[in-house]
């Protein structure tokens, strides 16, 4: 079946491997018998058992790349706190197509680029073009607010992905971002979505807007956008000081769910669900082998991603602090393979109660690690959140201290994966 398909490139897992598709875009996992019928046939990746499951891949799938953490927005829930100013010590161009070299040569497929806003960023173009390449795929994520729209709409079709940070319609994207920019993205939409077709909106889900997604929803099917992203509000940055305010209520998360599915059939417009959000759509119970078929899986940091921050060290992802002297790009290649990398990411298969006896603790992962670690001070701890961990406190089952304490499909011997 995807020998009729384009292939971008091929990596060797314990498993098999990944085959990188360009049409349709995908990443698709494939035993060993099936990397055989590809032409794949390596036998010095595949020395342990075929049927014993990695514990982690050989490298990442994706990383994301905060190039600047310069921004004049000053949105009042900015994940990484950016500021006019930036930061010290941010990495330039050529610190950056040394990290793409390092990330092509362990085997990453994708590149999310981002900020602060690196749509205002004179070198942006000069990273596409770089990861090209090296044959990665840039994908970017803007606010819309820069100073040049021609410039950056002039380098779109650089881009596999363009999203647009766009958290409601009008005046409810100023509640949210805490400041009147609606006008300013939607003439970015526009403008990129001239220039490249696949443009997307990012949208942070919080409790301003959730009551207003359908007039969101709206507006992505009539600009003809590709896709939602749906993120949820997270403790990060400037986040952290205003978390209380925006995070969802847990009316909300239950309801999520539901939300998004009935919007998805009214308005006939893909939508995505970031991994935070899982602990909300298995408190509905679907089945396990459908969502592993829509690909929702929960926090993959530190396993299918990493994130580099503005000065290069590396984090498991965008929202959570770096290990304790941890790596920058230079050197996570080594990092990587040591066995206590990235925890406590990789260690969700330890998670205590209520995780543990959960049927979708493989999907769900126990949650955001990073709000854990905002409520409860312990990253390794159930997400608070999650409607099954507020029921057992409330059943006394877990006590308040314990408890702060892409499509997928099987079939002929391959899997996608996003």
């Amino acid at each position: 079946m995807l020998n009729c398909l384009r292939v971008r490139s091929f990596r060797y897992e314990s498993f098999g491997g990944i085959v990188h598709l360009e049409r349709p875009r995908a990443l698709v996992f494939v035993d060993r018998a099936y990397a055989r019928r590809l032409g794949h046939r390596d036998e010095s990746h595949w020395s342990s058992p075929e049927n014993e499951e990695p514990v982690v891949l050989s490298a990442p799938l994706e990383a994301h790349l905060q190039l600047t953490n310069r921004c004049a927005s000053g949105c009042q829930g900015c994940y990484t706190g950016a500021t006019p100013s930036g930061g010290p010590n941010e990495l330039g161009l050529e610190a950056w197509k040394r990290a793409i070299d390092e990330l092509a040569e362990m085997g990453v497929f994708h590149l999310a680029l981002g900020g602060g806003e690196s749509g205002d960023l004179p070198w942006l173009g000069d990273v596409a073009r770089h990861a090209r390449a090296r044959g990665l795929v840039p994908n970017l994520t803007t606010s819309g607010q820069v100073r040049d729209l021609d410039a950056l709409v002039a380098i779109a079709p650089l881009f596999g992905q363009i999203n647009v940070s766009i958290d409601g319609v009008g005046d409810v994207y100023r509640r949210v971002r805490g400041y009147d920019g609606f006008v300013t993205a939607d003439r970015a939409v526009v403008q990129l979505r001239h220039a490249n077709r696949n443009v997307g909106i990012n949208c942070v889900v919080c409790r301003e807007n959730f009551d207003h997604l359908d007039e969101l929803f709206r507006y992505a099917k009539r600009k003809k956008l590709r896709s939602i992203e749906l993120l949820r509000f997270k403790p990060s940055g400037r986040g952290a000081q205003s978390y209380d305010l925006l995070r969802c209520t847990a009316a909300q998360n239950e309801a999520l769910l539901p939300t998004v599915l009935r919007l998805v059939r009214r308005h006939r417009i893909r939508a995505r669900l970031d991994c935070s959000l899982t602990p909300f759509v298995a408190h509905h119970q679907p089945d396990p082998r459908l969502l592993e078929w829509l690909g929702i899986r929960g926090c993959i940091g530190g396993d299918y991603l990493v994130a580099a921050k503005a000065h290069g060290v590396v984090s498991a992802c965008s929202f959570a602090a770096p290990p304790q002297g941890g790596p920058t790009v230079s050197t996570l290649r080594a990092y990587w393979r040591q066995h206590d990398a990235f925890e406590p990411f990789r260690a969700w298969r330890n998670n205590p109660e209520p995780c543990r006896s959960c049927n979708y603790l493989s999907l769900c992962r126990g949650g955001c690690r990073a709000v854990s670690a905002h409520i409860t001070g312990d990253p390794a701890a159930p997400d608070p959140e999650c409607p099954r961990v507020i029921a057992a406190v409330a059943s006394g089952s877990l006590s308040k201290r314990n408890a702060s304490n892409g499509l997928t499909r099987k079939s002929q011997g391959f899997k996608i994966v996003s």
